[in-house]
């Protein structure tokens, strides 16, 4: 308890007492930026597909008549911008930096768009990283965001700790793909969510399956799925399986990322605006 003297200007005392205001740790959002929700996207390891799923929900949104924009923080291997077609630098302004936008007004941050080649390796270290993702949420005019997805390296390394410690995550989708040997991984990313105190909303499993083109029947490749066992496991409600489809490949390598249409993630984003942390 603080005693007769306390002055309760905690900013200014070196005392450690139970009535110490205790300080935020989120870097503060650029003074000319708003955003309403935060989703982060993450994996417990690369090639899953998280990238596509990030880029859909934000489809799902825009198209939903919200104002979606995407973080891209995999700063080593953005593939963000290429999925839209978007190839021109973003511009800076007295504001701050200006995120590009696709054809359907969704705002994007993401190296490739301040690199000075897109195919110029990423050679440093994890604070640096880290310190790259603080400043796309802090130097980048978001303007009137309705929900924001960031799109999270593999792992539960450096970027994933920066995001959850320094940004207000209302939540994550955790991308798989079926094998065992994922499942056992997607629990790590479950396990690190719980400890940084982070919602896990969703649970997808990409490539589950693919349809064949003449008889319809659905074929697992990959083996069966354990999306349900591990949701059931760690009581996440809600999943959703995406099949292998040429056609969505297609229009990612092509950039028209947003002339898809995969509603077998509208319940998912419906899950994702209604929640509340």
């Amino acid at each position: 308890m603080a005693g007769e003297s306390c002055s309760h200007n905690c900013s200014g005392c070196g005392e450690d007492c139970g009535d110490r205001e205790q300080e935020s740790l989120f870097e503060k959002l650029n003074s000319h930026s708003s955003v309403k929700k935060v989703i982060g996207v993450v994996s417990g390891k690369g090639g899953v597909g998280k990238s596509l799923v990030t880029s859909l929900l934000a489809v799902a949104a825009q198209k939903k008549g919200l104002r979606a924009a995407i973080m891209d923080a995999d700063i080593t291997g953005p593939s963000i911008p290429k999925s839209f077609g978007i190839h021109e630098k973003a511009r800076a302004s007295q504001m701050g930096m200006m995120p590009s936008l696709s054809s359907n007004g969704i705002q994007i941050m993401s190296l490739n768009l301040i690199a000075e080649n897109e195919t110029d390796p990423v050679i440093w270290r994890g604070p640096v990283i880290a310190g790259v993702v603080k400043q796309f949420w802090t130097d980048v005019v978001w303007k009137d965001v309705d929900i924001m997805f960031i799109d999270m390296p593999p792992g539960t390394g450096d970027v994933p700790l920066t995001v959850f410690q320094s940004i207000p995550v209302d939540g994550i989708v955790i991308v798989s793909s079926p094998q065992e040997l994922v499942g056992m991984i997607v629990e790590k990313a479950v396990n690190m969510a719980a400890m940084m105190d982070i919602d896990v909303l969703a649970l997808v499993e990409n490539m589950s399956y693919v349809k064949c083109p003449d008889c319809g029947k659905e074929i697992r490749i990959f083996g069966e799925s354990s999306i349900d066992k591990i949701a059931k496991k760690h009581n996440i409600k809600l999943t959703a399986k995406l099949p292998i489809d040429p056609s969505i490949a297609s229009l990612v390598d092509s950039g028209k990322i947003e002339e898809s249409n995969v509603d077998s993630l509208d319940e998912i984003l419906e899950k994702l605006l209604s929640h509340k942390k």
